[in-house]
């Protein structure tokens, strides 16, 4: 299992704002869940981290910081 933060450069859209945005893990299976913390936080499921990148990355302008690994 990997923890991460997602870690947003330059905000894109104008609702998550810039620094650390969200906080997920990577289960043992590939397989992610990431909670956002921004004002109204979601979560969100997702069949992988590359799948996280291409929804969030928009264009390197976001990217994922793996903070621990167990």
């Amino acid at each position: 299992m990997k923890v991460f933060y997602l870690v947003r450069d330059e905000d894109e859209t104008g609702v998550s704002g810039t620094g650390t945005v969200a906080e997920g893990i990577i289960f043992h299976d590939g397989q992610v869940a990431m909670s956002w913390k921004t004002e109204i936080s979601s979560m969100g499921l997702y069949s992988s981290i590359r799948d996280v990148e291409y929804i969030h990355g928009h264009g390197g302008k976001t990217r994922v910081v793996i903070i621990d690994e167990f």
